[in-house]
């Protein structure tokens, strides 16, 4: 019993003389700081996504709002824009007509789609400067 006693003893003695409690609490106050700062990451991290989830939700208003009002924009802004501007009238009614005028990368409209929706037909044309506008209003008015 005697040397179960002494070796138990020692090795007693050998844990308390290895164990620092100094090591030890300044290992526990490390840790202590990395959880706060983890929990406040978190905290900041969160804060955001719901700042984030606001925005998009503000964000899928105003698209449903601009889908609503379609490409051309709503009413009083599409009434107020055709005032302003005569070509935009001229290209509704040549619309109206069946007669889609493109555009180039230069903003010149060489080229017209004619779509006859009572035979069917659709007509691409080339609008070339050396044909006056008079061969074109003729030809537009035969597709048609």
């Amino acid at each position: 019993l005697s040397r179960n006693l002494q070796a138990l003893s020692s090795q007693h003695y050998e844990t308390v003389s290895a164990h620092n409690s100094t090591d030890h609490a300044s290992h526990i106050v490390e840790l202590d700081t990395r959880k706060f700062r983890v929990a406040k990451a978190a905290s900041d991290l969160e804060i955001e996504g719901e700042r984030l989830e606001q925005e998009l939700e503000g964000l899928k208003g105003k698209l449903n709002q601009l889908d609503m009002q379609g490409v051309e924009g709503d009413e009083a802004t599409r009434a107020k824009r055709e005032l302003e501007d005569p070509t935009v009238l001229k290209l509704k009614v040549y619309r109206s007509l069946g007669i889609d005028a493109d555009s180039d990368s230069t903003g010149a409209y060489n080229r017209a789609t004619i779509r006859n929706t009572q035979k069917g037909d659709v007509h691409l044309v080339n609008i070339d400067p050396k044909f006056s506008r008079f061969f074109y209003a003729n030809y537009f008015w035969q597709t048609l």
